[in-house]
């Protein structure tokens, strides 16, 4: 009689059991509560730089600076180049996400990518660029922690000085600074486009020696924005 009452006490836990699993494991991943009012000092893409063997820097530059110290037009450029249904979302956009599988399925290569800006700010913070099954899970539900945590302009605040633009520059402020000696708030229309054109790949992206494919991200951010492209051309034609 006394081993049946154990039998029955042990199927309500076996039962339990993956239910608390994805629990626990969404507890044991950071927080983003802290975010709310404190940006890290390093990320995890931050150090994933300093321990690569073949940098040719020492100390990442970065300065913070609140998102009413960035010109309007970067910030608005970025979510229309980087994730356009930005404010209509919470963590992930699933149309692009399904267009980006019926590309790379048609294309039987990995083409496109389907995360948001709040996914790459993940990413960015606590992941690195290691791409792998469970680092897309961990992304996934990291994101879903930065929604419930954080504003949208919060969101994107953090992103901004923690992105990186070129070896060794993160953030905004240090990108306008280090590329066009001014601050972020005094960006030209050229100069965000240029910058947010660098974002897919910020250390292959060469303003003084702009490739046809960083020119082409960067003719399409003056689209995106509105503005007129003669000031662009003028500028990296020379």
């Amino acid at each position: 009689m006394a081993r049946k009452k154990r039998r029955r006490a042990v199927w309500p836990l076996a039962l339990l059991l993956p239910l608390l699993f994805p629990l626990a494991y969404y507890a044991w991943l950071p927080s983003a509560d802290e975010l709310v009012t404190t940006i890290p000092k390093v990320t995890a893409l931050m150090q994933q730089r300093l321990d690569e063997p073949k940098k040719t820097w020492t100390k990442p530059r970065r300065t913070v600076v609140p998102l009413s110290q960035i010109s309007p037009l970067m910030v608005k450029a970025v979510v229309l180049s980087e994730d356009a249904r930005f404010y209509q979302h919470d963590g992930f956009d699933w149309t692009e996400i399904g267009n980006s599988v019926e590309k790379n399925l048609s294309e039987g290569r990995f083409a496109r990518g389907g995360s948001t800006l709040t996914q790459q700010l993940a990413k960015n913070l606590w992941l690195g660029t290691k791409k792998t099954l469970a680092r897309k899970l961990d992304e996934a539900i990291l994101a879903v922690k930065l929604e419930r945590a954080l504003s949208k302009e919060r969101i994107l605040e953090v992103y901004l000085n923690v992105v990186e633009w070129g070896p060794g520059v993160f953030g905004v402020e240090s990108a306008a600074r280090t590329h066009f000696g001014v601050s972020a708030a005094e960006l030209r229309p050229y100069q965000v486009a240029l910058l947010v054109g660098m974002l897919p790949a910020p250390r292959k992206s060469r303003i003084d020696k702009p490739s046809e494919a960083f020119k082409a991200r960067a003719r399409r951010v003056m689209a995106l924005i509105g503005e007129d492209p003669s000031e662009l051309e003028s500028r990296i034609s020379r």
